[in-house]
């Protein structure tokens, strides 16, 4: 079912509007991925051509000779990927929606650099932002409440 979703950069300088056609999202583990989201994947969703609009113009950064990447240069938010030459699909990072959950991972991409020990976490503890008290201590201290 086809639905109309927004996201942006952690600060709001950078805003988007995505005419989702589908569930699904990937993870790409390629090197480049890594090093340009500073994670173990990136998490994108694809975007049909032509159904991607942004409302707040992102910066690019070309990261290597055949792909360019959206980000917010205020905040440094990661924002997706596209190649140079427009072709294929643009891809928008999975936490840069504002809701995010619809999505479910249907793939891996760049396989030949996963780190498999990331891939199966559900048995190790879970700590939330609220009841940590180093976090939490500190929003209290500038008035406001630990954000989900």
């Amino acid at each position: 079912m086809s639905e109309m979703m927004t996201g942006g950069c952690q600060c709001g300088r950078v805003r988007y509007e995505a005419e989702i056609d589908s569930d699904d999202a990937y993870f790409c583990h390629c090197r480049m991925c890594q090093k340009a989201t500073g994670g173990f994947a990136a998490a994108f969703v694809q975007v049909e051509p032509g159904k991607l609009n942004w409302l707040g113009e992102p910066d690019w950064y070309e990261s290597s000779p055949i792909a360019k990447r959206p980000f917010c240069s205020s905040c440094g938010t990661p924002l997706g990927f596209q190649f140079k030459d427009g072709g294929g699909k643009p891809d928008l990072t999975l936490g840069s929606f504002d809701d995010p959950s619809r999505f479910k991972p249907v793939i891996h991409a760049g396989a030949e650099s996963i780190h498999e020990a990331f891939l199966d976490t559900r048995d190790l503890p879970r700590m939330y932002s609220a009841t940590t008290e180093s976090v939490a201590k500190r929003w209290k201290a500038v008035g406001r409440e630990v954000p989900e």
